[in-house]
């Protein structure tokens, strides 16, 4: 079979290799899967590009998110047969309750090989059913970013109907927040750098859109606009915080995912203090917590955006498309 490798160079996209491996086989308590379709996240280009990361093994295979088919499975198997359409849990161990220190290390595409080759194996308790409603592509975007979308706005959050959710940017994770938000009733707030990217937001049902780089004190201007966000998907980090606990309402969650705009936050706690906000750091979800949310895509007909799709020989490209932050929604590899 054919995968991908982080390589020996890491810390650029050229570091990617292209192997031909032995077909794995399933051991005990494993599935065999023909992936057809991998997606790609943030963390995907920060673990290639050792953002925040120490090398991994030069034989690592990436990427956490994937679809496929079941080929095959070893002993003692009784959660999934051949033929099942399935995708992948990111920490293969976390079944259910809060992260524990234990799950390091079964994350894919990081501590151990990930879904960018044409045959895998995974622990077949990690596993959750594709809906006939979702393709693979489809599929596979959703165990990290569609994941941290949900724990964020519907099991942390508790988000309700006629709540305003703030998302910034329209990267995979706050496309996936909008439309679960207005899946759900909550009015949605999205702000950009694109006049273009906030039209096909707002195409998408976007209250209001912001440019953020034309209107430096966007936190205010939401607080305006709304009164204040009931909840926010914090993705910026350093950059944007003060911002967001500024467009922040009183007794407001925010869920920090993520830090695209760096690290080293320096914040007056007296303004999270002054407003009761609760700020809480996310790290995707469970696998009990992915099958509950695919359910729900399934019953509402929510179809996540892919912005641009990659043969599995152009993964390289995906990566540079991705680290461009051209993207609208998900970058998608076909894997044929």
């Amino acid at each position: 079979m054919r995968a991908w490798e982080l390589g020996a160079q890491q810390g650029s996209v050229d570091s990617l290799r292209m192997v031909d491996r032995p077909d794995p086989v399933p051991a005990a308590g494993e599935a065999l899967v023909r992936v057809r379709a991998s997606a790609l996240n943030y963390r995907d280009h920060m673990i290639l590009n050792l953002i925040d990361s120490a090398p991994k093994p030069e034989h690592r295979i990436p990427l956490s998110d994937g679809a496929g088919e079941v080929v095959a499975v070893g002993a003692g198997v009784n959660r999934v047969k051949p033929g099942d359409r399935v995708m992948m849990s990111l920490f293969t161990s976390w079944l259910d309750g809060p992260l524990q220190p234990c799950h390091f290390g079964t994350d894919l595409g990081g501590g151990c090989d990930g879904t960018l080759a044409e045959l895998a194996v995974f622990p077949a308790s990690s596993l959750v059913a594709i809906p006939d409603s979702l393709s693979d592509e489809e599929a596979a975007c959703l165990p990290c970013a569609a994941l941290t979308a949900w724990v964020s706005l519907v099991e942390f959050g508790q988000m309700k109907a006629g709540d305003t959710v703030l998302l910034l940017g329209t990267g995979g994770v706050s496309i996936f927040g909008l439309q679960i938000a207005r899946m759900m009733g909550a009015d949605a707030v999205i702000t950009s750098s694109s006049d273009d990217k906030l039209a096909r937001a707002r195409a998408l049902g976007a209250t209001h859109g912001i440019n953020y780089r034309d209107d430096p004190s966007w936190g205010t201007t939401v607080a305006e606009l709304t009164g204040g966000a009931d909840l926010i998907i914090e993705t910026g980090g350093a950059a944007t915080l003060a911002q967001s606990i500024e467009a922040a309402a009183f007794q407001a969650r925010i869920a920090l995912i993520g830090m695209l705009g760096g690290v080293g936050i320096e914040n007056d706690p007296l303004a999270l203090i002054w407003k009761n906000v609760h700020l809480k750091g996310i790290l995707v979800g469970n696998r009990r917590e992915l099958d509950e949310m695919t359910k729900a895509i399934d019953r509402n007909g929510l179809k996540p955006v892919i912005d641009r799709r990659f043969p599995f020989d152009e993964a390289p490209a995906a990566y540079r498309y991705l680290a461009s932050g051209a993207h609208f929604g998900k970058v998608v590899i076909n894997h044929g």
